[in-house]
């Protein structure tokens, strides 16, 4: 593994306790420029792990508790009139920072999630007709509970294309829940954390990311995986193009994170069900069977012939 990455891996596990791959996938998506969606309960750790991040890589961290009363402009800022200066005045949100959680996000209303997801896409936000940059790099981990739907309002398809990676962190087990009980009897270790790189450091890594090669046998074989989604009896709608794209770019950050320059097949067939099982609709029936997005997306990887062929650089 990376020296780099490995030390801000162990400096988060000082916090989280087994919980190595989530770690792993959103360390990934950090340095592909992507987001996380983050689907679980309360209480597993959620903050915990990407306040540990931001403070490895140095970075600004903000937090958003996503209510139904809460207005776009409580995230992105608003601009305030100033009597003395008589002009107005921007005052950023919580949006403006490097690693934001948002917390709950299908809590709030479509109007206010509309307003953090354009913030994902174009990396800006407008207010009054200016447009402001956002910082770099802008890292997005959101959190919606799986279980409470009453008063939620679920992000539909369209823009949960816009995370790079879903997943859940699930409950820990028996030695690691102890082993947590015994933490919590003192100081948290979050406190004593230390900076492992810092934000010149990350953009760094984050340029190197675009560099690791990606051979044409294995961009064919992501746009098979893809296509054949499209193409799945139990599916309505398959992946886009921009799955292919993000499929792509994280396969690239998981090569980066374990010292490779290069992307192997094993890469696509590991990050395909956190890339594409959100990017997809499945028909009535198969929900209805218990058949889950990520269950077909791992079919959809058995069947697709692995390339094979080596190739010299």
């Amino acid at each position: 593994m990376n020296p780099v990455i490995d030390q801000i891996l162990t400096n988060i596990e000082k916090v989280m306790i087994g919980k190595r791959d989530v770690a792993e996938l959103s360390l990934v998506a950090l340095l592909a420029g992507g987001h996380v969606l983050l689907e679980d309960v309360p209480g597993v750790g959620k903050t915990m792990m990407v306040r540990a991040l931001a403070k490895s890589v140095n970075a600004s961290f903000r937090r958003i508790q996503f209510t139904p009363d809460l207005l776009p402009s409580d995230v992105t800022g608003v601009s305030i009139y100033n009597p003395k200066d008589m002009e107005f005045q921007f005052r950023p949100g919580p949006l403006m920072g490097n690693i934001i959680l948002a917390d709950e996000i299908n809590r709030t209303s479509p109007k206010t999630q509309s307003a953090l997801l354009e913030g994902m896409e174009e990396a800006s936000v407008t207010i009054d007709g200016v447009t402001h940059k956002l910082q770099k790099p802008f890292f997005v981990m959101a959190t919606q509970n799986p279980i409470e739907y009453e008063g939620t309002y679920p992000l539909p398809e369209a823009q949960l294309d816009r995370f790079l990676l879903k997943m859940r962190m699930g409950y820990p087990d028996i030695q690691e829940e102890m082993e947590v009980l015994t933490r919590a009897q003192k100081v948290p270790p979050i406190e004593d954390l230390q900076p492992v790189i810092d934000l010149d450091g990350l953009r760094t890594l984050q340029e190197k990311i675009k560099e690791v090669f990606v051979d044409d046998t294995i961009k064919r074989y992501i746009v098979d995986i893809v296509r054949r989604t499209r193409d799945h009896g139990s599916v309505y709608l398959g992946a886009s193009p921009r799955g292919s794209i993000a499929l792509m770019k994280a396969a690239q950050g998981f090569a980066f994170l374990y010292n490779r320059d290069y992307v192997l097949p094993d890469d696509i067939q590991y990050l395909a069900p956190f890339v594409l099982a959100h990017r997809i609709i499945l028909k009535s029936e198969a929900k209805f069977e218990g058949i889950s997005a990520e269950q077909i997306i791992k079919r959809v990887v058995e069947r697709v012939p692995v390339p094979v062929q080596r190739f010299v650089r």
